[in-house]
């Protein structure tokens, strides 16, 4: 091949800086080798000839990938500087007008640095200020990759045009094919009678097909006019306009439609969720939606985020509900329903926080709600405030109210607003001395008009518990002895045994210690540490037994549990103090993999031993005459990293019946894929239910999705969810019937589908239903697509 004289090579070096200029950073162009393979065939490979590391990351249900830009055929990334290098040309022909047109003709290479052009022509018009490459060639940079027929380069502006397309955006993952398209920035491609998807080559499950795409890789958003959405190449949607993401970052556009079905909604229904980015600190969603039976409903979400924290706003309101007004006659149709959340953090340890929560009528809940962070409820907390922690005290100031939004509570079992409560905390150590404070004010205001007795009883509040302690610790154990005087005075309003003003003082002495015994051994060959701990814990308190005369503002009888062993109460809140004496003894051991730290076993066991009657109670309940409580026990198993088994209870030694059990086992695969679980929960005379959950792969793209929860003192099922799921690398879909039980004690059903286009976002809810039903389901969505 003859090399061109130095004389060319001296007039051609500004051709090679102009063209370097205009591509913006593109490495390399060169000769199509096969100009029948499109980009997306260059730098696709099967799974088996991806490189290790990569295959590593791949999701099972992906069949190959794309290799990095440059990878494919050993081209330089575009961020190497040619501007210093020498450039040669070789070509069979060359002719050269001076200072009008460079030619060259005949298996044309001409290089600089790692910039190269291989065709079968080549010209660069110094007087048009363009270049143009004929014959079939392959445009690489960072990033992306493009094949066509024919490029034009404009110097002055550029713009790069490319005749009979195809693109690859690495990133992405996104490939496409254009009559033509011009790139008029590094991030800036326009594409005329264009195609793109997510899907590797010959794949075309789902594509956007348009006259005109404009993709931003800058702004992380596609545009499009006349577009239509094609599933196999059959059309199933038209747009006359779109804006749809290329990444993750946000962008004010219609998202996807949402569908479903549910019995408790009347029927199906279809909602078209509109973002608004309205600013990088602030956003809104509006969810127009029609539910069959219903009418038109609207949920809204706006989100409003400073330097300090956040702020959420949701609301939801249909105008007519016809169901809701048949099912209730001479009820308005209209409904509605509000929840605003705020956080702020501020300097030096300061928080602040509010949450508000309204509904119109106590059936909205389960009849509509779709977005708003509210749970099937019975009381709506409203509450606000400031807090302060740092490392040896507390405080916190709020303000907190209800609305109960079932009508068949009764005045006398609604909440109490405490209209403030503050509390204040506090630990130091004085010498060998540890000295706390634990206080409390609140005012309790209540609609009692219509209530008799204590019950119609409002007003303050004033606890405080001052203690001073004795901690000593050393590598074999601990002892911590204490004192405490827990002292309450009320003010009270509308009391009927007298005075409203009176105080309540209890003494309390405490002794919690414990030892630590290990021993090193192995089991299965793996070394592990085994760990002896057993606790005493002594409690006294010298409480009066009759305190029925104060009123029940915020106080509960505790459920018994293996943590309430070393609490000296039995009663949470503040209008009761219990009467103690007694000796919890207790054991813990535990099983440490010496190879990895990891707990893979914790054994724990203990029993009260009362040495009085327990005589303090809450109207009636709290009492108890027995000298032994019943056994409570924990267990947790970690034989491998990816099982787990938890069980706790309570067994009576006395009759020899358990009271009380709830054991779960769990197990997940190192990739989600496969989920299991298996629960038991009894509450004697109470309930008793058993639950069975899975996701099971049947192949690499679908999955069976299951939980069934079955009631034995029912003899009914109460929950159920059945559902498939099925993967590719471009797309997913899911579609789950499930059945849950309500507050009438009557089965609902829903039917929620879900699809997911890779690269361009999902609809449909049925996958927040399974990640409530399924533990570690959400783990798995996230892990779907190969996201870190």
């Amino acid at each position: 091949m003859p090399i061109l004289q130095s004389r060319l090579l001296t007039s051609a070096s500004r051709w090679g800086s102009l063209v370097l200029a205009a591509l913006g950073g593109v490495s390399t162009v060169q000769a199509q080798q096969e100009p029948s393979r499109s980009a997306a065939e260059i730098d696709w490979r099967p799974r088996a000839e991806l490189p290790e590391s990569v295959q590593a990351t791949l999701p099972v249900f992906c069949d190959g990938g794309y290799l990095p830009s440059g990878a494919a055929t050993g081209a330089v990334q575009g961020d190497t500087d040619n501007s210093e290098q020498p450039l040669k040309a070789s070509g069979l022909n060359a002719r050269y007008e001076i200072d009008q047109t460079l030619y060259l003709e005949g298996d044309v290479r001409v290089r600089q640095g790692s910039f190269e052009v291989q065709g079968s022509q080549a010209r660069y018009s110094q007087t048009e200020g363009t270049v143009s490459v004929d014959g079939g060639l392959i445009s690489r940079g960072d990033g992306f990759l493009m094949t066509g027929d024919t490029a034009r380069y404009n110097v002055d502006s550029g713009q790069f045009d490319l005749n009979a397309a195809t693109f690859l955006l690495h990133e992405q993952e996104m490939r496409g094919s254009a009559g033509s398209l011009t790139r008029l920035s590094n991030n800036q491609v326009l594409i005329t009678d264009g195609m793109l998807t997510t899907c590797g080559p010959g794949q075309n499950d789902w594509a956007i097909v348009a006259s005109d795409i404009e993709l931003d890789r800058a702004e992380g958003f596609g545009t499009a006019r006349h577009l239509r959405l094609e599933v196999l190449d059959v059309p199933v949607f038209y747009w006359p306009w779109a804006s749809f993401p290329i990444d993750d970052r946000r962008k004010t556009g219609f998202l996807y439609p949402q569908f479903g079905s549910s019995s408790a909604d009347s029927g199906g229904f279809i909602a078209l969720p509109y973002y608004l980015n309205l600013a990088p600190h602030y956003d809104a969603t509006l969810t127009p939606q029609y539910i069959h039976g219903r009418g038109l409903f609207t949920e809204a979400e706006g989100r409003y985020l400073t330097s300090l924290g956040q702020t959420n706003l949701q609301l939801g309101y249909i105008g007519n509900d016809s169901f809701y007004k048949q099912e209730n006659p001479g009820a308005s149709g209209e409904r509605w329903a509000l929840d605003a959340s705020t956080l702020a953090r501020f300097r030096s340890g300061w928080t602040g926080y509010g949450d508000y929560s309204v509904v119109s009528d106590e059936d909205y809940l389960s009849d509509l709600n779709r977005s708003l962070d509210i749970n099937q409820a019975t009381h709506l907390e409203r509450r606000g405030g400031f807090r302060y922690r740092d490392r040896v005290q507390y405080f916190d100031a709020y303000l907190s109210d209800y609305q109960t939004i079932s009508e068949r509570i009764a005045d006398v079992d609604k909440p109490y607003a405490q209209l403030p409560d503050v509390l204040y905390g506090t630990v130091r150590d004085i010498g060998w001395l540890e000295a706390g404070l634990e206080s409390q004010y609140t005012w309790f205001e209540r609609d009692n008009d219509n209530l008799t007795g204590l019950d119609r009883a409002n007003g303050q509040r004033v606890r405080a518990v001052p203690e001073l302690a004795v901690p000593m610790r050393a590598i074999w154990g601990f002892a911590r002895p204490s004192v405490s005087l827990d002292y309450t005075r009320y003010d009270l309003d509308d009391y009927t045994l007298g005075d409203g003003s009176f105080d309540r003082t209890v003494p309390i002495a405490e002794w919690d210690s414990g030892l630590y015994f290990d021993r090193r051994s192995t089991l299965f060959d793996v070394p592990y540490n085994q760990s002896f701990e057993p606790r005493l814990y002594y409690a006294w308190s010298d409480a009066d037994a009759d305190q029925n005369d104060i009123p029940d503002f915020d106080t509960d009888l505790q459920t018994f549990r293996f943590d309430q062993l070393f609490q000296p109460d039995r009663f949470t809140g503040g209008d009761r103090v219990g009467d103690a004496n007694q000796l919890t003894v207790a054991v813990t051991s535990r099983f440490n993999d010496l190879m990895t730290g990891a707990e893979r076993a914790r054994f724990s066991v203990g029993q009260v031993q009362y040495f009085s009657d327990r005589e303090v109670t809450l109207f009636g309940q709290g009492d108890a005459t027995r000298s032994r409580s019943p056994l409570a026990g924990e267990a947790a198993l970690y034989p491998v990293d990816n099982l787990e088994i938890r069980s706790s209870g309570l067994w009576d030694a006395e009759t020899g019946e358990t009271e009380e059990g709830r054991s779960q086992l769990v197990y997940y695969s190192d990739d989600y894929r496969y989920l299991a679980s298996v629960g038991h929960t009894y509450r004697k005379s109470d309930i008793e239910q058993s639950d069975v959950a899975a996701v099971v792969p049947v192949t690499d793209r679908v999955s069976l999705i299951g939980r069934w929860v079955y009631d034995s003192k029912l003899d009914r099922t109460v929950g159920s969810l059945a559902g498939l799921e099925y993967n590719n690398c471009c797309w997913s879909f899911q579609v789950i019937h499930q059945n849950y039980l309500t507050d009438d004690r009557e089965l609902d059903t829903r039917l929620l589908f879900q699809i997911q286009l890779k690269g361009l976002g999902g609809t449909g809810g049925a996958s927040s239903r399974i990640a409530e039903a399924l533990y570690g389901f959400d783990e798995r969505e996230r892990r779907r697509f190969g996201t870190p």
